[in-house]
């Protein structure tokens, strides 16, 4: 497989039982126990995908999630005994793909590793061969080969799951998408009603591309239903 995977976490037994996991399966594993280390690896080593604990030493979860999606699109899995909804909604909220709460099953968060991966990597590639280079909306273009969205030419960077919404929503302008639809193509997953996720990342991407968020122009919101992305002549001339 090739990917390297970091976890971050300052309880050793709980490293020392990823890293079995996930070497059996072909991964290469490093290890940090502190914010601090974790983002060093970021920065000097390539690493595909992160699990990240929230409560850390010297930098805590929160901290350095919000550090590497400055800079950084790996897929982030926060793995925490934090497992209230706000503390999920928060979690997704500051950049993280998904979120598994302690105690947890081995087995779970290798196949959450390997869904992540997935539709990252294998996605993206597959996405850059099959599709024109660039999807236009009004003064909207979503580049295919970078995965970033232009905005009247200004450059916007995207997450994998912001990338895929985005594309799904410009492929089919004024289409409505239920949240279903949208959860299952964007997450390639089976939907069980997990609203809060999309909300937050549709809320996490109207504050990217929107002028107003809190008036989008470009996402629209059909209640009862779901969510749709503006047609040309909706956005001529504004």
């Amino acid at each position: 497989m090739g990917k390297t995977i970091l976890i971050a976490d300052d309880e050793p037994e709980i490293v020392a039982l990823l890293r079995l996991f996930l070497e059996v399966e072909g991964y290469s594993v490093v290890e940090a126990s502190n914010g601090k280390e974790a983002l060093a690896y970021i920065q000097n080593i390539s690493i595909d995908l992160a699990v990240i604990d929230i409560m850390m030493p010297e930098l805590d979860g929160y901290q350095l999630i919000k550090l590497i999606r400055k800079d950084y699109k790996l897929p982030i899995i926060i793995l925490s005994a934090k497992n209230q909804e706000t503390d999920k909604i928060l979690g997704l909220g500051i950049g993280a793909d998904d979120f598994i709460s302690k105690p947890f099953s081995s087995m779970e968060v290798l196949a959450r590793v390997q869904a992540q991966l997935r539709r990252t990597y294998e996605f993206n590639e597959a996405d850059s061969v099959a599709l024109d280079s660039q999807t236009c909306v009004g003064d909207m273009a979503l580049d295919h080969h970078s995965c970033m969205l232009y905005k009247r030419g200004q450059p916007i960077s995207l997450s994998s799951i912001e990338y895929k919404l985005l594309k799904l929503f410009m492929d089919a302008p004024g289409r409505i998408y239920t949240k279903k639809q949208i959860f299952e193509k964007a997450w390639s997953d089976q939907y069980f009603a997990d609203d809060n996720t999309i909300m937050v990342q549709i809320s996490r991407l109207r504050d990217k591309i929107e002028d107003q968020p809190r008036n989008p122009m470009y996402i629209k919101t059909i209640r009862g239903l779901g969510y749709r992305f503006a047609k040309k002549d909706e956005l001529d001339g504004k």
